[in-house]
């Protein structure tokens, strides 16, 4: 699929400076979820918080579904969690009037129960408050002072939002399966989400990458609409006066880009242009996705990192810091390092 290889996305900051290595052991690469609501304890939803090491999100579920006697519809998570690494995550069985089966037969290496909790509802895609991760980046090559000042930039100023390419699949064939999608092609209904969502996601780092080339994804330009740092809410501005200029380096609100569907953006001038050239260049993806009714969303264009610290020892560089739900701990990595001679 020539027309829709990944390419490289534009850096903030000059591009990576330095080399190095990172999933080399499951440790190197530690995920958190943390949930936007304490489960209340009682109700038809079993909370299983688990950690796993080497096994992505949609086997787990398989394998908790098999073990409970549901369907896999009847099994809810968050999000989706790579399988290189040590990640922690929820998931939610629905087993309204019965017993819990024992959990502990799921247990193995790979795979440990760390809680189990009832709720009243099944937990939906999203409703995280964000993930906090500490990564180990090894065989590490570079003048630290260079990338300390990125990382510097970063705390203070953030990196792009772009959609890490593990959504887009190897060599961008999710891409691939969406168009395969809109051309007819019947898919499982986990699946087709997977491929709708990478098309939109295409899209969307398609307008992030014009934003980063042209300096404007984290100072705004006239006709954006901006969210409320850590809530949904939005408003748009046809002026950027000073306090909003204010605002926007406090780290208060962030200018968004599209995800395409139907509905009005609520953008305009400079940016309803530059949003509507995107769609223009690329109308398979961009019909595909109205055919199959998405509605019209925003995404911040940039995420300022929670807690960000970082620690060198001889070749070893500890990271540490918290993200908000979606986005992707590779896309900070990126800016600093060049991750190709991973192992």
């Amino acid at each position: 699929m020539t027309d829709y290889q990944i390419p490289e996305w534009p850096y903030a900051y000059g591009g990576p400076s330095a080399v190095g290595n990172i999933k080399v052991e499951p440790d190197d690469f530690i995920v958190e979820e943390q949930l936007s609501f304490d489960p209340e304890g009682n109700g038809e939803h079993v909370f299983l918080y688990i950690e796993k090491i080497g096994e992505n999100t949609e086997y787990v579920a398989r394998l908790m579904a098999r073990h409970a006697g549901v369907r896999q519809r009847d099994i809810g998570y968050a999000g989706l969690k790579d399988r290189h690494g040590r990640t922690r995550q929820w998931f939610s069985i629905w087993l309204p009037g019965q017993e819990d089966p024992n959990w502990s037969a799921l247990e193995s290496d790979h795979l440990k129960i760390l809680q189990s909790i009832r709720h009243a509802r099944k937990l939906k895609r999203g409703v995280l408050a964000g993930n906090r991760f500490s990564l180990l980046i090894r065989n590490w090559q570079a003048d630290f002072n260079i990338t300390e000042q990125q990382l510097q930039q970063i705390k203070h100023h953030g990196f792009p939002n772009y959609f890490g390419e593990q959504r887009f699949g190897h060599q961008g064939r999710n891409i691939e399966k969406a168009l395969a999608i809109f051309a007819g092609e019947k898919v499982r209904r986990e699946q087709r989400s997977i491929y709708l969502s990478a098309a939109r996601s295409y899209l969307f780092n398609l307008v992030l990458a014009e934003r980063v080339a042209s300096k404007t994804w984290n100072s705004g330009l006239p006709g954006d609409v901006f969210n409320l740092n850590h809530t949904n809410s939005h408003f748009q501005t046809e002026v950027l006066d000073q306090t909003l200029q204010d605002r926007l380096s406090q780290g208060d609100i962030h200018p968004t880009g599209m995800l395409w569907g139907k509905g009005d953006s609520g953008v305009s001038a400079e940016v309803l242009k530059l949003e509507l050239a995107i769609i223009a260049e690329h109308p398979l993806l961009a019909d595909g996705l109205l055919k199959e009714g998405l509605e019209q969303d925003r995404r911040t264009l940039r995420v300022i990192p929670e807690n960000l610290f970082w620690q060198l020892e001889a070749d070893k560089l500890r990271l540490n810091f918290g993200l908000p739900a979606g986005s992707y701990a590779t896309s900070l990595l990126r800016e600093i390092v060049n991750t190709a001679i991973t192992q």
